[in-house]
């Protein structure tokens, strides 16, 4: 892979705001909520510094444009989905100055339009209806599937219009969307992964609720609350802890980057090499921005790792020395105050690592870079992911505790963004199985991609492993001969001799021990076994590409190539997470 020198400024991750908002806003409530919203970015701002926003609104009249107008004022960067082509979706837009404020409002913005929802064609959006609802549903739910934090600016009361506020409130809540079926809109409906929740603004409305009876009971109608599915509070209370601890991990990846920036900049791996068929659009260049963020720091924290494992195992083997001399060869103290000094070494390198989180950043930052990976390749191969759905939040650590739920809402951020004028082809289908699959070495071929790294993987490191089980077995045996040597000829050695045995007798079977240790806290065997097993994924899908019969079966395969791969990664980050492991990463 070609190094980056770019320097790059974004590879940063974001906090996506979702809105949702009644179009029918009330002008004396206006000073109000904008207000309130202005109070609440600002809130997130204040509390996640380096964690920058980006609010996501389809800047429909009313509510949409007035938040957007509130964002951008603040800095914040601006994501329009468009439910439908934007000839059709102004057609919806009735008040005076609307349309203006729009083309106002996009020209600061990125954007992007959405398809056609199931069962709609092109001619059925030309005039209201249940077509046109359906689209505005399933921007609905491609909001809320992107974003961390939906923002509903709602009168709090329930509705049946398909796609309304009420309805995308209750979908972000409760995963449930009428007219679409619950496989399509919650893929893992069980799932605990922390993307519920909700700030809602009271918003009155100038068109008659059928319900206007009706009063929230919750005693907090009329003020900001933090809703989830589990709770309603107070919006001035601090925000869930769980969702704060999520965001805190983001941002300290960010944090992360921007300290290493200069390194980063220089050094970090791209996966879009010099022979691309054509220049990668703006959007990829972003996500591959940020997997060589992620994966030179994996690389960063994994050589941490490395020397503080390698530095607390020598300081085991040095003790064990120390302790050695002082009770079998020379009683003195010194050999004390060396064992307690090395002891207390031990103890203040565990303590860095632990404070400083380098096993679990080498762990989260691997995951995240593999997950990039694969977003980068499925788009540039035309490998197409529902709206409603984001790489991440389907694929990878779904239903996994809560110090990983990160890791998706970072790729949640990633996967918004689409280059509307980036028309994926052949060339670029070929180009992404050649590089992300690769192939092995042959009589006419160099071995390539993925499948070389793990095949030339597995080696190395059967390899490494052989030869420290050798070393462990030698210093066994060294130890063992030396006790036999001991037992046998033991008075009649000279005292120089009989020491040096004493000492092999009981230092040799502890290096051996250290060494075992040291391969289990690295995982190994563990290691070996999932190269092998991704050597085998790779080889098997690059014999089915090779037979495919056209390029719909090739994008099929890589998609199911990219979620085996998500689903090997999570599994090693978890068979992992509760020790220092290998120092070599799972891919190149």
């Amino acid at each position: 892979m070609q190094a980056r020198n770019t320097g790059d400024a974004t590879a940063r991750i974001r906090l996506n705001i979702g809105l949702t908002a009644h179009r029918d806003v009330i002008d004396s409530e206006v000073p109000r909520l904008r207000r309130e919203v202005r109070s609440f970015f600002q809130r997130l701002q204040a509390e996640f510094p380096d964690l920058p926003l980006r609010l996501i609104s389809a800047l429909a009249e009313g509510g949409d444009q007035l938040v957007a107008e509130e964002a951008l004022a603040l800095g914040i960067e601006l994501m329009v989905p468009l439910p439908m082509p934007q000839a059709d979706y102004e057609q919806d837009f009735d008040r005076a100055g609307a349309r203006e404020r729009f083309h106002a409002l996009m020209a600061r913005a990125q954007v992007r339009t959405l398809p056609l929802a199931p069962g709609n064609t092109a001619e059925s959006l030309h005039q209201r209806g249940p077509a046109r609802n359906r689209q505005y549903a399933q921007l609905g739910m491609f909001v809320s599937s992107h974003c961390q934090v939906l923002l509903a600016l709602w009168d709090g009361k329930p509705s049946d219009a398909t796609g309304g506020t009420a309805q995308v409130v209750d979908y972000h809540l409760r995963n449930a969307m009428p007219g679409f079926r619950a496989g399509d809109v919650a893929p893992n409906l069980l799932a605990d992964d922390e993307s519920d929740l909700v700030y809602h603004l009271h918003c009155p409305r100038r068109l008659p609720h059928p319900d206007a009876g009706e009063r929230e009971a919750d005693g907090l109608a009329g003020v900001p609350r933090w809703l989830t599915v589990e709770a309603s509070v107070a919006g001035e209370a601090p925000m869930p802890a769980q969702y704060r601890h999520v965001f805190a991990q983001m941002q300290a990846f960010n944090h992360d980057a921007a300290r290493h920036a200069a390194a980063i900049a220089r050094d970090a791996r791209s996966l879009l090499a010099a022979d691309t068929p054509a220049p990668a659009p703006p959007a990829v260049r972003e996500v591959d921005a940020l997997f060589g963020a992620a994966d030179w720091l994996a690389v960063h924290f994994r050589q941490r790792v490395r020397r503080g494992m390698l530095l607390t195992h020598g300081l085991a083997a040095a003790m064990g020395l120390a302790f050695i001399l002082y009770s079998d060869v020379d009683s003195d103290r010194r050999y004390v105050a060396a064992f307690l000094a090395m002891f207390a070494l031990g103890l203040l390198v565990k303590w860095i690592g632990e404070r400083r989180e380098w096993h679990r950043k080498y762990l989260d930052y691997r995951g995240l870079a593999e997950g990039l990976r694969v977003q980068v390749y499925w788009r540039l191969a035309g490998v197409e992911t529902p709206p409603n759905s984001s790489l991440g939040y389907d694929s990878f650590l779904q239903k996994q505790d809560v110090d990983l739920s990160w890791i998706r809402h970072a790729m949640r951020s990633t996967g918004l963004l689409r280059s509307e004028d980036f028309r994926t082809d052949a060339d670029w289908l070929r180009w992404v199985i050649a590089r992300w699959v690769g192939r092995r070495a042959s009589a006419t071929a160099v071995a390539s991609g993925q499948l070389a790294y793990f095949s030339e993987g597995s080696r190395r490191r059967e390899d490494a492993y052989r030869t420290t089980a050798v070393l462990g077995g030698v210093a066994l045996a060294g130890g063992v001969l030396g006790a036999l040597a001991l037992l046998v000829a033991g008075g009649r050695l000279d005292p120089g001799l009989h020491g040096k045995l004493l000492l092999a007798m009981g230092l040799l079977p502890l290096l051996a021990g250290i060494r075992e240790a040291f391969s289990y806290k690295n995982a190994d065997k563990e290691l070996i076994k999932q190269f092998r097993f991704m050597s085998r994924l790779f080889d098997s899908c690059r014999a089915r590409l090779d037979r495919a019969a056209d390029d719909a079966e090739s994008r099929q395969l890589l998609r199911a190539l990219g979620c085996a791969c998500l689903e090997e990664h999570a599994e090693w980050i978890l068979l992992h997470r509760e020790r220092p492991l290998d120092v070599g990463g799972m891919s190149a």
